[in-house]
């Protein structure tokens, strides 16, 4: 009965989705075309996914929120083992630290409605396999942090199929460097089992987001980019550690 009533809501949670990208979000985006603004696009994609985990009874848990950095801008370096993490943690981070961009994949820009939408917020699309686009991906990504964005990245790449945490990329910490920007190390604990390999079902559950210390970048150098990662997915890992230990307990709530 379980298996049904999660099939029952998952179907209903992307019939909403699907319904509201084409009624609300796409007028919503050319408005936003029209007047060149964009804020009521955040605004209302939040609200989606709010509404989204609401249906499929996923509960958020966020600790750590000391460490988001209001008042500056800086890089979220987050694990990913699920396609449901992306929403949710920008869902949390979105209303903590409202200027918000995220560097995704580019082969969702082909996707309707929502790849305009990345485009029209701002959202950096990087494309890992061609060198001479990753790096000019980098350069818009340190332009939006230099104007004072903060950026949410996943610097394993893709995602993990084991839940083990993979190596780091690079990227993240060079433009880390170049801006001279802090890495917040940032671990999601639980969305692997909202969401399993090779399955459409998104099961309920509870879902942590734990915010680690700020590893400030202020004096490096690029030659410091690996020292730099691995300083960092050391952090994600511990975070990790603490995001199981706490599992199912209450340290605040989305």
């Amino acid at each position: 009965m379980s298996t049904l009533i999660t099939a029952v809501r998952s179907l209903v949670a992307y019939v909403f989705v699907i319904a509201y990208l084409v009624i609300i979000g796409a007028p919503a985006l050319l408005i936003g075309i029209a007047t060149n603004t964009h804020r009521h696009l955040i605004v209302l994609a939040v609200a989606c996914i709010r509404i989204a985990l609401g249906i499929l009874g996923i509960r958020v848990m966020v600790a750590g929120g000391e460490h988001i950095q209001r008042g500056r801008a800086a890089l979220y370096a987050v694990n990913h083992a699920s396609n449901v993490e992306p929403p949710i943690i920008f869902a949390v981070l979105r209303e903590l630290t409202p200027r918000l961009k995220v560097v995704y994949k580019a082969v969702l820009r082909k996707l309707p409605i929502l790849g305009r939408g990345f485009d029209a917020v701002g959202f950096v699309p990087i494309e890992r396999e061609n060198r001479e686009r990753a790096t000019q991906a980098i350069d818009q990504a340190a332009r939006s942090v230099q104007s004072g964005n903060s950026l949410l990245m996943f610097p394993e790449g893709t995602r993990s199929r084991t839940g083990e945490l993979l190596p780091f990329k690079k990227g993240a910490f060079v433009l880390a460097i170049k801006v001279q920007a802090p890495v917040v190390p940032t671990a999601i604990f639980g969305a692997a089992r909202a969401m399993r390999p090779g399955s459409p079902l998104i099961w309920p559950t509870t879902v942590r987001v734990h915010f680690g210390a700020p590893v400030e970048t202020a004096g490096l150098e690029l030659a410091d980019r690996d020292t730099l990662a691995q300083r960092v997915r050391g952090e994600v890992a511990h975070l990790l550690d603490d995001a199981a230990r706490a599992d199912g307990g209450t340290s605040g709530s989305l």
